[in-house]
């Protein structure tokens, strides 16, 4: 027997605000009873992936969070940042490398990291590309 992952569980500020963020950035959707001013709501992953589940809590967000959501885009990773940044997300460490390894660790709205992995096509490119020398 084994476990699937039903959601996963962010606790946050504002429910319907951070969901609304996270359903723009997965391009997935709310819950279809979703409103603001609740103190839960979800987003409903597609085929299958586990939900995103939003809770209010009164308590702040102290130190940096120990699980956290990595994104792997279906553009290019760059172009991704961009966008997300444009949503509203502010970076907080480049762990991008000059030839095109890494990630970059963003923040949501209400100051949770997250990752933004190589897409496909930025791996496939890194892997054609040819060997420099140091």
């Amino acid at each position: 027997m084994v476990s699937v992952v039903q959601n996963v569980a962010i606790e946050c500020a504002d429910a319907f605000r951070l969901a609304s963020f996270w359903s723009e950035v997965t391009g997935a959707p709310l819950d279809p009873d979703a409103v603001p001013g609740a103190r839960e709501t979800a987003v409903m992953v597609p085929d299958g992936g586990p939900v995103l589940y939003f809770s209010q809590v009164a308590e702040p967000k102290e130190f940096t969070n120990r699980m956290h959501l990595c994104l792997r885009p279906t553009t290019t990773r760059e172009a991704e940042v961009e966008r997300l940044l444009g949503l509203g997300a502010t970076l907080v460490a480049d762990r991008r490398e000059p030839d095109g390894a890494g990630w970059a660790v963003l923040a949501d709205p209400e100051g949770n990291n997250f990752c933004v992995l190589r897409s496909a096509s930025d791996r496939a490119a890194m892997a054609a590309a040819p060997a420099t020398e140091s």
